[in-house]
């Protein structure tokens, strides 16, 4: 299925989240399993991703934005609200529905690892979602794998070969052109580069830009180093225990973040001057209080 650039983007928003919940329950008992409490993951999020554009949602280990990114994808089932995606409400959809939908939602996952087969080459892996949608013969899905792993940055000789062979860095590739198979317009982009080498990190930040650039594509980014989600986002959603506390520009969050939490984070990121960095350390004492509990 070869890729396509998208058309302008429209006024409607191409994914609306309103009211989401996501609560876990809480059981005790031995014979009888009885719900004592709830931990609520997510509470009451709203956000908007428009086509074509950014959001960064950025937040501690544990602040619910992980869980909200599966929310959007229905890897998890909410609780309670709605996720409107190009008009249509995925919460109360039907399986074979979603399916459809899904080709136009895809997600690039935290961990290259364990996010790989490694009992797939790197061509099924890539391939998998066109033969699940039925979509061209063997040859055709061979051929759009090694086209897609072209647009990546891989080298299509190695679509032969499996996942234990390459670095984070070629993993993380591989996992992308898997995502772009059935050319979305959304994709759920779930901490790509936390677990890479920062050098590697640089290079899937601009791989990700690009591609964006070339067609059209909308992002979720879910992160929870501010740099990294200021560098790719045109908005940021800040979150903090289940809730987002501040939203805005990204450059506007970044400079002159209003919320606590919002400037505990930025107190956190590292600068290479050893001056600004010590003011950064009690900026960030100050605001110890405000940092979520682990979930």
């Amino acid at each position: 299925m070869p890729l396509t650039p998208r058309a302008p983007a429209t006024g409607e928003p191409l994914l609306v989240v309103k009211n989401l919940k996501k609560y876990f329950p809480i059981k005790k008992g031995v014979l009888i399993d009885r719900t004592v409490d709830h931990v609520k993951a997510v509470d009451d999020v709203s956000f908007h991703v428009n086509a074509g554009e950014t959001l960064g949602l950025v937040g501690e280990s544990g602040s619910g934005k992980t869980t909200t990114g599966y929310c959007v994808l229905q890897l998890l089932k909410p609780t309670d609200g709605t996720v409107m995606f190009q008009g249509r409400d995925l919460t109360k959809m039907r399986k074979g529905d979603l399916r459809e939908v899904r080709r136009e939602l895809q997600v690039v996952f935290q961990d290259p690892y364990a996010s790989l087969n490694p009992r797939m080459t790197v061509g099924d892996i890539v391939s998998e979602a066109l033969l699940i949608h039925d979509i061209g013969d063997r040859g055709s899905r061979r051929r759009s794998a090694e086209q897609l792993l072209e647009v990546v940055g891989f080298n299509p000789d190695f679509i032969n070969r499996y996942p234990h062979e390459f670095s984070g860095g070629q993993r993380q590739r591989i996992g992308i052109a898997r995502a772009l198979a059935l050319n979305p317009s959304l994709i759920v982009c779930d901490e790509p580069v936390s677990a890479l080498d920062v050098s590697i990190q640089a290079q899937i930040l601009n791989l990700l830009k690009d591609l964006q650039a070339e067609f059209g594509l909308a992002y979720l980014f879910i992160a929870h180093d501010l740099a990294v989600v200021r560098t790719m986002s045109d908005r940021i959603a800040v979150m903090n225990r289940g809730k987002i506390v501040e939203e805005g520009p990204a450059e506007e969050v970044y400079s002159n973040p209003q919320d606590p939490y919002s400037q505990a984070l930025l107190a956190a990121v590292p600068i290479p001057d050893p001056r600004r960095m010590r003011e950064r350390r009690a900026e960030r004492r100050k605001h110890q209080d405000v940092l979520a509990e682990s979930v």
